[in-house]
């Protein structure tokens, strides 16, 4: 069964770009990008169930905690206190079995 049978079985409309024309829709390449550079590929994907469940934390990190060059290193959404310059004592944490590592201000 193709990937285009399963979606138009959900009722989703296939939309063809053009081969290699990163242009078409620069958002969607660079965003599968970054989760194919820091997820998929350093991770073996077992069934669609894991790969949910996988995708939905990356998600929360990607949005929530990881920073974004074009916001001045910072997160889209915030959901926790950001370290300041000077702070001394940071807690890390470990997302997706270790694979990336967040980290936020310690508490005094």
């Amino acid at each position: 069964m193709s990937f285009a049978v399963v979606l138009a079985d959900a009722g989703i409309d296939v939309v063809k770009i053009p081969p290699r024309c990163l242009r078409a829709n620069c958002y969607a390449e660079r965003f599968v990008g970054t989760v194919r550079r820091e997820l998929a590929d350093r991770l073996l994907i077992i069934n669609e169930r894991h790969l949910r469940s996988v995708l939905s934390r990356y998600l929360s990190h990607y949005n929530h905690r990881r920073s974004h060059q074009a916001r001045h290193h910072t997160p889209p959404q915030p959901d926790h206190p950001i370290a300041e310059p000077g702070c001394r004592s940071v807690r890390c944490r470990h997302v997706c079995g270790g694979l990336i590592n967040e980290y936020e201000p310690a508490a005094a």
